[in-house]
C-alpha cells in the first residue's frame, strides 16, 4: 500500500508524503488480533485517515523512533498505533481502540 499525502502531525518529523510500506510482524499480527481484535486491514485504514494524529512516543524511543498515531478506520472505529519507521516501510508495534480519554484528544484536534 502506498500512502501519497499528509497527515496532521504533532511534534514530530515523520513525513507520509513520501510513498511508504507496511511490513509485518506475525507475532505483533497475531497479537493485535487476538488481544485487542484489531485486524491488519484496519491498522493501514487508520493511515489513511485524513485526520490522524501523530506524535513522537518519546518514552519508549530507546533504540529506535516510535511513533503514535490515533486515527480512524473505515468502521469509525478510533484506533491508537504504535509504529516505527524502517526506511520506508511503517512497521506496526501494536494497534487496539483508543481510550476515552484518547478519543477525546482524537475529536478535539482532528481537523474539519
Amino acid at each position: 500500500m502506498t500512502l501519497i499525502f499528509c497527515i496532521y502531525i504533532l511534534n514530530t518529523m515523520f513525513d507520509l508524503e513520501k510513498p511508504y510500506e507496511f511490513e509485518w510482524d506475525i507475532g505483533n499480527t497475531v497479537k493485535n488480533l487476538i488481544k485487542h481484535g484489531i485486524e491488519c486491514r484496519q491498522t493501514e485504514e487508520a493511515f489513511l485517515d485524513t485526520n490522524s494524529l501523530i506524535k513522537n512516543d518519546l518514552s519508549h524511543s530507546y533504540s529506535e523512533d516510535r511513533f503514535l498515531l490515533i486515527g480512524k478506520d473505515y468502521q469509525n472505529n478510533v484506533l491508537y498505533i504504535v509504529f516505527t519507521q524502517r526506511k520506508n516501510k511503517i512497521r506496526i508495534i501494536s494497534a487496539r481502540i483508543a481510550n476515552k480519554k484518547e478519543r477525546r484528544f482524537y475529536e478535539q484536534n482532528k481537523e474539519t
